[in-house]
C-alpha cells in the first residue's frame, strides 16, 4: 500500500470516529435521524422494564405507601389474581432475595425507608439512623429508635417464593426485596413484624383493624404486579380486608 493510500485510510476512521455520534457510520442514513434514543439504550431500557415492574414510587394524598392503588382499582386486582395452592419450599432461602440494596450515598434500602416513614430523623456518616421517631401502623406503636423497628415486607419472601417467585431469577428476586415503587416495603414495630412471619393475610392481620384496607390493598397490588398467586382463603380474607375500606 502506498504511503498515500494509508494517509486517506486513517483520514477515513477518523471521520467514522468522530462522526459516528451525528450519523453513523456504515449503517442506514435514516437510522439517527429517526430516533432521539440509541438503540442500545433503547434495549438496556428494555431489558430492566423486563426485570422490574414499573411504577411512580409516589404516595397519593393520605396513603402510607407509594403505588397503592385505591379500593376500587384494588378489589379488580384482586379478582383477576390466580388462584392455586402454594408452591414447594423447596429451594428456599432468604439469600435468593438479595437485600438490603444499595441506594447511593451509603444509604441501603433499610435505611431509605427509614427516612422516608419516619420524623425527624437523623443520620450519621454512614447513612445510619441515630435519631427519629416512627409511627408502626400494624399495632398502632411508636418507637423512637430504628432498632427498635423493622422494615415489613408486605408480601413475605418466602410467601412469594410459594406464590410464584420461585420461577424468578435472582435478579427479579433481588428487585422485589428492595422494591421502593410499589408498596412492598414498611416501617413497623419489630414485635408486629416477627409475630406476622410469612404468614398471609388469612393467617395473620394486623392487630390494629385501621390498618386492614390499605393492608388489603397493598397486598393484593404487590401481588398483582408481580403476577403472583393467591389461595382461596387468601382471597377471602383480602376481600375482608378491603370492606373496611370507606372509599
Amino acid at each position: 500500500m502506498s504511503l498515500r493510500q494509508g494517509r486517506v485510510g486513517a483520514l477515513v476512521v477518523a471521520v467514522c470516529t468522530v462522526g459516528a455520534a451525528l450519523a453513523g457510520c456504515g449503517g442506514k442514513s435514516g437510522d439517527a435521524a429517526s430516533s432521539s434514543v440509541s438503540p442500545s439504550r433503547s434495549a438496556a431500557a428494555s431489558a430492566s422494564a423486563s426485570k422490574v415492574p414499573s411504577g411512580e414510587g409516589k404516595n397519593r394524598a393520605g396513603d402510607p405507601l407509594p403505588g397503592l392503588p385505591a379500593t376500587s382499582d384494588a378489589r379488580k386486582q384482586l379478582a383477576a389474581l390466580k388462584v392455586e395452592k402454594p408452591h414447594s419450599m423447596s429451594g428456599y432461602s432468604r439469600s435468593r432475595f438479595p437485600h438490603w440494596a444499595q441506594q447511593g450515598n451509603k444509604c441501603d434500602t433499610r435505611e431509605t425507608v427509614l427516612e422516608r416513614d419516619g420524623k425527624g430523623v437523623k443520620r450519621d456518616g454512614e447513612c445510619r439512623a441515630v435519631a427519629g421517631n416512627w409511627h408502626s401502623l400494624y399495632d398502632d406503636k411508636t418507637a423512637d429508635k430504628a432498632g427498635q423497628v423493622d422494615i415489613d415486607h408486605i408480601v413475605p419472601l418466602a410467601n412469594a417464593w410459594r406464590s410464584g417467585a420461585d420461577k424468578w431469577d435472582d435478579d427479579r428476586r433481588k428487585a422485589f426485596a428492595n422494591d421502593l415503587t410499589h408498596p412492598q416495603l414498611l416501617t413497623v414495630s419489630a414485635g408486629s413484624n416477627r409475630s406476622k412471619g410469612d404468614q398471609s393475610p388469612d393467617q395473620w392481620q394486623p392487630p390494629a383493624k385501621s390498618a386492614w384496607c390499605f393492608y388489603g390493598r397493598a397486598w393484593t397490588s404487590v401481588k398483582s404486579t408481580y403476577g403472583l398467586s393467591v389461595t382461596e382463603e387468601e382471597r377471602g380474607m383480602l376481600t375482608k380486608m378491603m370492606d373496611t375500606c370507606t372509599s
